[in-house]
């Protein structure tokens, strides 16, 4: 049975999460930004551990606010708006030092350095984390969906907007996407005035 990764609708919860991320593993630094990058750019996880350290830092060692790829999916353009990480991947390039992990990839393998995390190693950290915490909807998607939730909420549910970000083509495809079930739109009508 296939599981089903749904977003994190709960603060509290996503703080619980992310506080797992970073004090439950050996590389939980790394661990927690690549969440928080997954997070704050909307990026499926293939992408987001394909990331090279040049993508995000300029020769000075700054956070480009900007950073272009091509979805490795679709093959579709995409800009990477990186300012509401920029603290995360500021002591995430610190830790790096700290640790003494030179490579060319913004996340590397800790035992193999040359080469970037794979989805499969992110999986079983995400895996992990929802047992822990007894959550059985995460996975390498949880960040993309969780902040796309956020934003369709926080922006007064502009679609268009979230479908956009996720670099999605058509609406119906990114409303399946935020996992929108009975609850969640019942609660939206609430606010509704039918008059």
């Amino acid at each position: 049975m296939e599981q089903k990764v749904l977003p994190i609708k709960d603060s509290n919860i996503l703080a619980k999460v992310q506080q797992c991320l970073q004090e439950n593993f050996k590389a939980g630094v790394r661990n927690y930004t690549i969440f928080q990058v997954g997070k704050a750019t909307l990026l499926r996880v293939s992408d987001i551990l394909r990331l090279k350290r040049t993508d995000v830092f300029d020769e000075y060692g700054n956070v480009r606010q900007n950073t272009f790829l091509h979805d490795h999916k679709t093959g579709k353009a995409n800009r990477l708006y990186l300012k509401p990480v920029t603290g995360d991947l500021l002591a995430y390039q610190s830790w790096l030092r700290q640790e003494n992990l030179v490579s060319p990839w913004l996340f590397p393998s800790i035992q193999h350095p040359e080469k970037h995390i794979t989805e499969k190693q992110f999986y079983k950290i995400m895996a992990k984390v929802g047992d822990l915490l007894d959550l059985d909807y995460l996975g390498t998607h949880t960040m993309r969906k969780t902040d796309a939730y956020r934003v369709y909420m926080q922006s007064n549910y502009n679609i268009g907007l979230v479908m956009h970000l996720l670099n999605h083509s058509s609406e119906a495809m990114t409303l399946t996407y935020l996992g929108l079930d009975q609850a969640s739109t019942e609660e939206m009508l609430d606010n509704i005035d039918f008059g």
